[in-house]
Formats: structure tokens, C-alpha cells, sequence
């Protein structure tokens, strides 16, 4: 295996974060601290690259919103392969970062994803390059039922009532699927298969205005939100997708912006985990479901949590509070608090605090 010990990543419950919202038993499987790019994006390209090494290939490539640049470099440079990354030129820095310092050469394409990924298309098979995500899409594909498979076993051997996981390319949601019906396939779990729930921000929603119109097929939109490495608008297993959320009895939501950052808070407020806004589109959209009614509060829900929110900070930066300004005597600290709501907490020594 050419992988860097990815997957395995924590299933948490999430009690703080399940009482705000009223749910009994919710889940985050926190793929933001994957190894070794931070994203669930690792589990794929471990597979993907394992795949490329035993073909002989000797560049290794893809076309990215960010994370699997990120992975693809990492694994890439672990194999003493060359690395080519193309993503669109409106990316964040922070995600190009841990691309640009694994020696990839990054290719800034001036267009969507959509174009980027097209061009990546075109050049896959004519240069003899492994693009992990196109012609070593099938084996880049089966990474994500690990996704499945650690959910299972982490739970006990049995299955959630409801998953939801973000929507970009499609690759994730169907895999999670289909692992959890080979799971039954061969034995290790007994029971119904969970309904599966497609997340996606407004401003990139093909596949849920599909499931809203009934659309056999998403029809392709131009992306346009803070979401950026779930923002494809013409997604390539689009049809998967919404066959997945459909013969499971799932649905779909969109979330604007300003929910996703307010997720994003909130997660970090009960649970201390810092996501990108792809997993704040996640929470965004399962508070809209419960409030639909589509998750009953009461049955278990698995979020995904895909990606590192130290990666995406210039998208929510300015919509932070900023640090207190105050000098550097006790005094100045003490008529701060003291302007201040009160908090018991404030009132207790620390030595007879529980």
C-alpha cells in the first residue's frame, strides 16, 4: 500500500453540539484530522496512489478545489513521484499551501473547477499521467467506502439511522452507500440501511435542486460561494448521488453562506472543532432537516466533517470577532471583566471549582 496511514479517523460523539440541536444521538466522523493532508480526501488518494505506483505511472496528478491537491502532493511526495495539481485561480491560499510546499508544480486555470477539471480531461490520457481523480477515478472511488466501513465498526458493528455528508464531485456520498450495503452483503452487520442526506451550499446546489424538481440528472450551475472545495457545478457523479439519496429514503438541503459560517461557529462553540466551510454546510444542512423533519430527533445521525478549517480561514476571517485590546496591568484586565456579563464561573475560586 503507497498510503501515508490514512483513514481511521475519530468518530465523535457529540453530546454539547446534539443538546443545542435537540438530537439524541448525533455523530462526527472528523476527517479533519486525516493523515496526511488533513481532509477526507487522504483515504481516496491513498488508493488512487497505490493503484498508480503498481501501473508504473510516474506523475501523479489532479484537478482540485484544494484538499485533493493537498493529498495528492503529499502521497506523490512520499513516492518519489512528480506532481501536477490544477486548480482554479480563485482558490484560497491557505488551501494551495500544502500543495506549493511538497514541490507540486500548481497550475492556476483562469475558470471554475468545472473548467479546470475539463481541461484535466482532456490532457489525462495524452500525456500518461495518473490523474487520480479521472482515469484513476474507479480505484480513487473505492477509498471512500472506508468511510462506511469505519463508522460501522466504530459504532459496535451496527449502522446509523441517518448519514449526511457534503456533495461536490459525488464521489463521497454514493461509496457511503454502497459500503454500507456490502457491510450487510457479507454478514458483519444486520439491520436497515441508513438514509442517506445530501448537504450543499445555495450558491452550488445542483444535485439538491434536482431532488427538489425531481431531476433525473443535476443540470450544471456556475458556483458561487465561500464553500469553494465543495463549489463544482457540474458534478461527475452528480446521478449517482441523487440515485444513492433516493433508494435510501435521504434528502437534500442547501444552506446560504452566512448559515454555513454560523455552523462553523457553532460546531467550534460545543465541540471545539475548527471545520471548513464544507463541514459547516454539513451542520447547516442536517439543522435544516431536523427543522424539516427529515431526522427525527430522536434516531442516530452521523455528520462528515471532510475537511480542516486551518486551511479555509481567509473565507470566514472577517466575520469573526476580534481580540480584546487592552494594556498590560491587572487593573485594566479586572475593569474589562468587570464590564462584562456575569458568569458564576467568574465569581469561583479556581481552587474549589469542580
Amino acid at each position: 500500500v503507497a498510503g501515508l496511514n490514512s483513514g481511521f479517523t475519530p468518530l465523535i460523539k457529540a453530546d454539547r453540539l446534539g443538546s443545542e440541536l435537540g438530537l439524541k444521538e448525533l455523530y462526527l466522523k472528523d476527517e479533519s484530522v486525516n493523515y496526511p493532508s488533513l481532509s477526507y480526501k487522504d483515504r481516496v488518494v491513498s488508493v488512487a496512489a497505490t493503484r498508480a505506483v503498481e501501473l508504473g505511472f510516474r506523475v501523479f496528478a489532479c484537478a482540485s478545489t484544494g484538499n485533493l491537491g493537498n493529498s495528492v502532493s503529499a502521497h506523490a511526495a512520499k513516492l518519489g513521484l512528480e506532481c501536477y495539481v490544477f486548480i482554479p485561480n480563485s482558490l484560497e491560499p491557505g488551501k494551495i499551501l500544502g500543495t506549493t510546499i511538497a514541490n507540486a508544480h500548481v497550475i492556476a486555470i483562469d475558470g471554475t473547477y468545472d473548467d479546470v477539471n475539463r481541461l484535466c480531461t482532456q490532457m489525462a490520457d495524452r500525456n500518461g499521467w495518473a490523474f487520480a481523480n479521472i482515469n484513476m477515478r474507479s480505484y480513487y472511488a473505492e477509498g471512500a467506502k472506508t468511510f462506511a466501513f469505519e463508522v460501522a465498526e466504530q459504532l459496535g458493528w451496527v449502522f446509523p439511522r441517518h448519514v449526511v455528508s457534503p456533495v461536490a464531485g459525488g464521489t463521497l456520498l454514493p461509496r457511503i452507500g454502497r459500503g454500507f450495503r456490502e457491510l450487510r452483503q457479507i454478514g458483519l452487520v444486520d439491520a436497515n440501511l441508513p438514509k442517506i442526506h445530501a448537504a450543499q451550499a445555495a450558491g452550488c446546489a445542483p444535485v439538491v435542486r434536482a431532488l427538489e424538481n425531481g431531476d433525473e440528472f443535476p443540470e450544471p450551475v456556475k458556483p458561487d460561494t465561500i464553500a469553494k472545495s465543495i463549489a463544482i457545478g457540474n458534478p461527475a457523479d452528480g446521478f449517482q448521488v441523487l440515485e444513492t439519496v433516493r433508494g435510501t429514503g435521504g434528502s437534500g438541503a442547501m444552506v446560504s453562506d452566512d448559515q454555513i459560517v454560523d455552523a462553523m461557529k457553532l460546531l467550534a462553540r460545543t465541540e471545539g472543532i475548527f471545520t471548513e466551510p464544507a463541514g459547516g454546510t454539513t451542520l447547516a444542512a442536517t439543522i435544516a432537516l431536523v427543522d424539516q423533519g427529515a431526522i427525527p430527533r430522536d434516531e442516530s445521525v452521523v455528520l462528515g466533517i471532510t475537511g480542516n478549517g486551518y486551511k479555509t480561514s481567509d473565507a470566514v476571517a472577517d466575520r469573526l470577532t476580534t481580540p480584546v485590546q487592552l494594556g498590560r496591568t491587572l487593573k485594566e484586565f479586572e475593569r474589562y471583566l468587570e464590564s462584562q456579563p456575569t458568569e458564576e464561573v467568574r465569581k469561583t475560586p479556581i481552587l474549589n471549582r469542580g
